[in-house]
């Protein structure tokens, strides 16, 4: 099962936490490329950093909040908070061109 997990940054985390975690941060998204897909900064237009996300494969909710809890920025207070939702991939090559379109109600 494919989940998204979005990450809201701490503010209040002073930026030299961050740079200190960092390499930690990245070997664990290293070794666990088979399960973490994809994994990026996000930002707003205000700021530099706002948060992150991540792709996951995953059996359930369960493991990926394992996940997040294993990873070297969560026990930091690098994060915020985190929200988890199930993602189902749609890909313009597969889709029935003969499907109707749904009506707007």
């Amino acid at each position: 099962m494919k989940f998204v997990v979005l990450f809201e940054d701490n503010p209040e985390t002073d930026v030299s936490i961050r740079l200190s975690y960092l390499p930690l941060h990245l070997k664990f998204l290293q070794r666990n490329a088979a399960k973490i897909a994809a994994a990026g900064d996000l930002s707003d237009t205000q700021t530099d950093g706002a948060g992150g996300l991540w792709v996951m494969n995953a059996k359930d909710e369960d493991e990926v909040v394992r996940y997040v809890h294993a990873d070297p920025f969560w026990p930091t207070g690098l994060r915020k908070s985190f929200r988890i939702m199930k993602w189902s991939q749609t890909r313009a090559d597969r889709v029935d061109p003969k499907m109707p379109m749904l009506k707007a109600a």
